[in-house]
């Protein structure tokens, strides 16, 4: 599902506008990035929590050439899935 399908779903769902819908979805991303880009943890409960973690400088490897080099450390974003939306998805048929 591409955001476009996904702001088709929730018009469905809700029965906003799609501008609307649009605007709501583009706030939510625009909200939950802000936020873990100030390093604090999104958490939404059932769904999970969108947080920053620190991954460490390493050393890696040019495919091409196989030269070694390194690579920096970095902040990245991390996604952990709550239970209800572990079992959802996990759920048996």
């Amino acid at each position: 599902m591409n955001k476009s399908e996904l702001i088709e779903a929730l018009v469905k769902e809700t029965d906003m506008s799609k501008a609307a819908a649009g605007r709501a979805l583009n706030a939510l991303v625009d909200i939950i990035t802000k936020t873990v880009a100030k390093k604090q943890d999104v958490q939404l409960i059932g769904f999970g929590t969108f947080k920053a973690t620190k991954r460490a400088a390493r050393k890696g490897k040019n495919p091409r050439t196989g030269e070694a080099l390194k690579i920096a450390a970095a902040t990245v974003p991390k996604f952990s899935a709550g239970a209800a939306f572990k079992a959802a998805v996990n759920k048996k048929k």
